[in-house]
């Protein structure tokens, strides 16, 4: 017996598979290569020697710009409301809570397009609340580049308020308890004590906020339409150039290839850590 067993410490994993049974490893297999084989094909028939030429082509240029953008302003706006939104689900007790949490969470398993539906009908130009902004203050969101931030947001903030929520409710509570009894407020003790500690959560949330924000199409298409330069994103370039010119269409899904690459890398210390 070895000392760690007599010390009542955990055995050892073993650091390789002895005897996978066949009926797993086939489809485990096949999973795999179902997985791996569409996105080799996309590097295989990627045109490379006119890879250059296309990524810097004004329509293609105009659509990374404005994806980039968009994405970008969607992460900012899911920050502002949607860690509030994680804090108050993790750090407080109200009635329906739980409900809340599955209505916060149904943008992620809800049909974009259905999504972007339900956009037009709060706030198009006829709206339930679309008609009072266009009533009051003269805004217009649909089909426009606000619209495609706000659709983004839809779609991207569940992302973002179940990464920071789980980070918050890992985290110790009592650090914000001993700020208050210290004389600090709830938001000061938030903002110096509780913020700090959840910063990695809200970086990895913040990521994968941006990356679904960088993809989304149905929403988009749905919502704000597909206009070059005003409402045209990466996506729906995508589907628009394959229709025309197949060699874009392979440029720019190799671009939306690497930034998600780049996405998992990033978050892969986070994840490992949890094996």
């Amino acid at each position: 017996m070895s000392a760690e067993s007599r010390a009542g410490g955990p055995p050892r994993r073993p650091k390789g598979s002895r005897g996978v049974p066949l009926p797993l490893l086939v489809p485990a297999l096949l999973g795999l290569a179902f997985l791996l084989v569409p996105l080799i094909a996309l590097l295989l028939r990627t045109p490379w020697r006119g890879l250059p030429e296309q990524l810097t082509s004004p329509g293609v240029w105009e659509a990374l710009r404005l994806s980039l953008i968009c994405a970008t302003a969607a992460t900012a706006l899911s920050l502002v409301l949607g860690v509030p939104l994680a804090w108050l689900l993790a750090r407080t007790e109200f009635p329906g809570r739980g409900l809340v949490r599955a209505l916060v969470t149904l943008p992620l398993v809800l049909p974009p397009v259905v999504g972007g539906v339900a956009l037009l009908l709060a706030l198009g130009r006829n709206g339930v609340v679309g008609r009072w902004l266009d009533a009051w203050f003269g805004i217009t969101l649909p089909f426009t580049t606000t619209g495609v931030v706000l659709a983004e947001t839809f779609v991207a903030m569940p992302f973002l308020v179940i990464s920071v929520e789980g980070t918050l409710r890992a985290a110790d509570p009592r650090y914000e308890e001993a700020a208050t009894t210290l004389g600090a407020s709830r938001f000061t003790a938030f903002r110096r004590v509780t913020l700090p500690l959840i910063a990695p959560g809200v970086a990895a949330g913040a990521v994968l906020a941006w990356a679904r924000a960088l993809g989304e199409f149905g929403a988009t298409i749905t919502f704000a339409g597909n206009f070059p330069g005003r409402t045209q994103t990466m996506p729906l370039a995508v589907y628009l150039a394959l229709q025309n010119d197949p060699a874009a269409a392979i440029a720019l899904s190799l671009v939306l290839l690497t930034v998600s690459i780049a996405v998992l890398a990033g978050l892969r210390d986070r994840w490992m850590r949890a094996t």
